[in-house]
């Protein structure tokens, strides 16, 4: 079907409120259907003498603004940028908002793309708002920041009609998602951004469908004025929207919009448990008789007393208990500081209790994967076939909870490709559960340190694992917009996907760091026996260079196969790892250490130069000094991915104090801190806070 160019609307910047300004067509929608316009979707100012004129200085501020405005909506961590330009009377104000799933650059693209589009549908007018599917762009010649109106423009497809037996139960789905995901948007998002999908089972509905809902509020608004900018849009749908299977309002400060398909990025952020349509209610029963309505005059009477006073407990009840459960979600998703930062609510898929029970067959020992100090870790494949690990809180223990919330704030809010990907969480029902993709090849431990496994390793392999840590460690320490310090990367917080590529995981003891401070004390030391920077288990001082010599002691540990010192010295060497590495590089004969176990892909010997130059990186990581070893960033670009021909290491002094002898000393350094390290693989974890 050929589609026409939509007609700009033009809009008075002062009309009062919003139910003035909605002007209702249809969004978009699969089928053909006669009333689609596609985007943009306009409003232009309605006063002529309101537009300016070519080559004006209101135009060369716009000019200025189109320049400016993309690159910083798409930097900003919640894809939102406002700003002016010029003085009066020719200054412009402008807004830039793209959709919570958009991407970095398809964000700026889109504002780009906006400026000249809304030129074009709106030639001179100096008051513009427009939309395309992922972004949205206003400019005008009044500061219209404070405006509480929201004016909206909307170009709707209504969606195709709905059944009429099964209208009425699919408008009551709707109404329940969209208003569940504009309520996580307001209250759990950092970025005021929601998606959520219900599954509707009417079987009189053709093929069971599943509603999709997307929900958006400016995130400079307060949680308070973006409930009031949803409830009024929400409030349009039943008179619009009623029986039909799409559509949606788009406004200055909120927009929100179902499909019966999935229209945005990503997994949804909100998953409903299926709707099911209450049956149809009982045919009247037949006339009473005189005697009957005799019987039925006293019962009534009695339960005119009794009625209200069950439904007043009832109500009672009701309200009791959804007080507890909104108090005790609020308790782990309210926004948790890992520094004196605070961090706002992350963006995360809440998934229900009883799908994780069917999943993992009611949580069974034949699905469990592991063991910690918080719980248990669970295999399960959700409906779709998604194969996940679930992450479990012992409910008998409060031990883990301040891991858990760092996890659960952290790594929604983390994304690369050597970080494991948080699937959802769940927290019903006391559950204090985390959902993680499933890591085909587990652990790196359990096949570095496995003499049978360990042969899968080649070399080839093990140096793509190097790469991945360092690449995933520098996105914490510099990429990232948290910049986080892990402090307990080890072999066994390293998961390997079906193709070994690595993902650290466990961000339970992580920390945020930022400023210019580069060094952050703690009176709580926590962590792993062995992999411990001497600094921060003597002082507690720790930094990104922690990591970095936990990063030195992990890679050593690849290239040797050997675990670093847990504690009971070697017969032949009595000297930990990192000394044990020292005293061969010192004589010229590390290659003495490569792990016989890592043939390169084609059988032979792995290549020397390569091998050597990964130890040499290794040792400079483990330097006494924390300025002596290196960033991440610099591991990365000059040493793993360039030609030691090509490139001078720095020299190397002896690597720091085994753990053993900093713990010998840390007990008279005078400083009072205490180190609390283990011995395996467990970390020991102190639920002060930090």
């Amino acid at each position: 079907m050929a589609t026409r160019r939509p007609t700009p609307h033009r809009f008075s910047p002062h009309i009062a409120g919003v139910a003035a300004t909605f002007l209702l067509v249809a969004l978009h929608m699969r089928p053909s259907f006669g009333q689609e316009e596609p985007p943009p979707w306009l409003l232009c100012g309605s006063d002529d003498s309101r537009n300016y004129t070519a080559n004006s200085p209101y135009e060369a501020n716009i000019n200025r603004l189109a320049a400016t405005l993309p690159k910083n909506a798409s930097s900003s961590p919640v894809l939102y940028a406002s700003d002016s330009a010029g003085s009066i009377p020719d200054r412009v104000y402008a807004l830039a908002a793209c959709r919570g799933d958009a991407n970095a650059s398809a964000c700026e693209r889109c504002v780009a793309a906006a400026f000249p589009g809304a030129r074009r549908g709106c030639s001179l007018a100096k008051d513009v708002l427009i939309f395309y599917d992922l972004c949205q762009l206003r400019f005008s010649n009044r500061m219209f920041f404070l405006d509480q109106d929201n004016f909206v423009t909307t170009r709707y497809v209504v969606g195709a009609p709905i059944s009429d037996p099964a209208a009425g139960a699919f408008d009551a789905a709707v109404r329940l998602l969209v208003n569940a995901t504009a309520d996580y948007a307001t209250g759990s998002s950092s970025r005021r951004f929601a998606t959520g999908e219900v599954g509707f089972g009417n079987k009189s509905t053709s093929n069971n469908p599943r509603i999709y809902a997307l929900a958006q509020c400016t995130p400079d608004n307060r949680v308070g004025f973006c409930r009031t900018c949803f409830s009024q849009i929400i409030g349009q749908l039943p008179e619009y929207f009623s029986g039909r299977n799409g559509g949606g309002i788009f406004g200055t400060w909120c927009i929100l919009r179902y499909e019966v398909y999935p229209f945005f990025s990503g997994r949804p952020l909100l998953l409903l448990p299926p709707f099911v349509a209450t049956s149809p209610a009982p045919a009247p029963a037949p006339p009473a008789t005189r005697t009957q309505d005799k019987s039925r005059n006293k019962a009534g009477a009695v339960l005119k007393v009794v009625m209200p006073t069950i439904a007043a407990l009832l109500a009672i009840t009701v309200i009791c208990f959804w007080t507890r459960r909104r108090r005790s979600a609020a308790q782990y998703f309210r926004p948790y500081s890992a520094s004196s930062d605070d961090i706002q609510g992350a963006d995360m898929p809440l998934l229900d209790l009883s799908t994780l029970r069917i999943a993992t067959d009611d949580f069974a020992e034949s699905k469990m994967l592991g063991k910690g100090g918080f719980g248990m870790v669970y295999k399960g494949v959700l409906p779709d076939g998604q194969e996940i690990a679930v992450k479990r809180l012992c409910q008998s223990s409060r031990q883990g909870i301040g891991e858990l919330k760092s996890e659960l704030v952290l790594v929604a809010k983390l994304h690369h490709k050597n970080l494991v990907r948080l699937v959802g969480v769940c927290l019903q029902e006391d559950e204090k559960i985390l959902v993680y993709e499933y890591m085909p090849n587990r652990s790196l431990d359990m096949i570095l340190f496995d003499s049978v496994r360990n042969k899968e390793l080649d070399w080839g392999k093990r140096f793509k694992i190097i790469n991945g840590i360092a690449r995933g460690l520098q996105y914490l320490h510099e990429d990232s917009q948290l910049k986080i310090v892990h402090r307990d990367l080890k072999a066994s917080n390293i998961l390997l996907d079906s193709d070994y590529v690595p993902k650290i995981s466990d961000f339970g003891l992580a920390k945020i760091f930022g400023g210019d401070r580069s060094k952050y004390v703690t009176h709580r030391v926590a962590g792993t026996y062995g992999y411990m920077a001497p600094e921060y288990a003597m002082r507690g001082l720790y930094s990104i260079k922690s990591d970095v010599f936990s990063f030195g002691v992990l890679l050593l540990e690849i290239v040797t196969g050997r675990r670093r010192n847990t504690g009971l010295y070697d017969s032949e060497q009595d000297v930990d790892l990192l000394n044990l590495v020292w005293e061969h590089w010192s004589r010229g004969n590390v290659v003495g250490l490569i792990d016989p176990s890592s043939p390169s892909d084609d059988h032979r010997h792995p290549p020397i130069e390569q091998v050597l130059k990964c130890i040499h990186i290794g040792l400079l990581c483990v330097q006494r000094k924390p300025a002596a070893r290196p960033m991440m960033s610099w591991v990365n670009v000059v040493m793993l991915s360039s030609s030691s021909s090509t490139v001078s290491l720095p020299p190397l002094s002896r690597p720091a104090l085994c753990i053993q002898e900093v713990s010998a000393i840390g007990s008279s350094d005078g400083t009072g801190s205490s180190a609390a390290m283990s011995c395996n693989e467990a970390s020991i974890t102190e639920l002060m806070p930090r």
